[in-house]
């Protein structure tokens, strides 16, 4: 029998924040058990001796056949459950996530777009993995992260707090998903299960490079502003390494204590002052000066 603690770790692609949070959990003694879609490369987990299976957090199927999976291998417990479900707004991917004792969702799906141009289509399937996913996993596997008195994790985004431009969706998304942790702690707490929300700065993964080369539909009324919408979508934003934020989670996850809301990674120190002293309308003076609405204004005002 395997006596080491045991991370189930969702959506850990080559380069993103799952794998190295498998690299991090690894590194300090945990047996990893991680997930992947079906298109995706393994090597780069399989050489440091994870193991690996494919799984679609978006499918009943697939989380009760991890589940099954899961039981075999550590004895019907999990110590650490880290939902790292992540997928973009792209008609040629598929969402992904899964996770367990430790269930951590990470970031998600990634929509960028004017809250008026949305495709409620698309914003559906991100809801599927950035929301309705972790509801699946802890559906799934409560049992044995009660069994293990194990830990929760939800990794949101500091897009649930503030109504940052052209991400309404996505915000959406990321707030559903930390008020459901926020009830499923208290839910949680007669079975000494905490829950854990992770407000997440800029991670360099690749959701924001997956998401590039979205463009305003040809009829939106923010097309005046069309060069630095698709400025925004391929900017290069100052972020936090998949590294340094594996290293902050497990410690967080980690400490004797587990706390309610831990803010980390890049802009979360700003974001959390900000929200707690400012007043709800400061962000919008802020976000019309860094995206330019005096320039849509005025031309309005030359249309009419």
């Amino acid at each position: 029998m395997d006596l080491r603690k045991s991370v189930l770790i969702t959506g850990c692609g080559n380069g993103g924040i799952g794998h190295a949070l498998a690299v991090e959990f690894k590194t300090n003694g945990y047996n990893v058990i991680a997930t992947l879609l079906a298109h995706e490369a393994r090597d780069h987990l399989e050489n440091i001796g994870v193991h690996v299976f494919t799984s679609d957090v978006t499918s009943d199927e697939d989380a009760e056949s991890l589940k099954d999976t899961i039981l075999n291998l550590t004895e019907g417990k999990l110590d650490v459950l880290i939902n790292n479900a992540y997928a973009l707004y792209c008609p040629f991917l598929r969402p992904l996530i899964r996770a367990v004792h430790l269930l951590i969702y990470s970031r998600g799906i990634a929509y960028t777009m004017t809250a008026v141009d949305t495709d409620v289509k698309e914003v559906e399937r991100m809801f599927a993995v950035n929301v309705f996913g972790p509801m699946r996993m802890v559906r799934v596997f409560h049992k044995m992260i009660v069994a293990a008195q194990g830990t929760i994790v939800n990794i949101g985004s500091v897009g649930g707090i503030v109504p940052y431009i052209y991400g309404s969706s996505y915000n959406a998304s990321k707030a559903a998903l930390h008020h459901w942790g926020n009830t499923l702690r208290a839910e949680m707490k007669p079975f000494d299960v905490p829950v854990l929300v992770v407000i997440s700065g800029e991670v360099g993964s690749n959701i924001l490079k997956r998401d590039g080369g979205r463009k305003l539909p040809a009829d939106s009324i923010y097309q005046p502003l069309r060069a630095e919408f698709e400025a925004h979508i391929n900017r290069v934003p100052s972020t936090t390494t998949p590294a340094q934020y594996a290293k902050g989670v497990f410690r967080e996850v980690q400490s004797p204590t587990v706390g309610s809301w831990f803010w980390h990674g890049a802009q979360t120190s700003f974001v959390r002052w900000y929200d707690a002293f400012l007043p709800r309308t400061y962000w919008d003076g802020l976000f019309w000066k860094w995206f330019n609405f005096d320039k849509l204004r005025n031309s309005r005002a030359k249309q009419d």
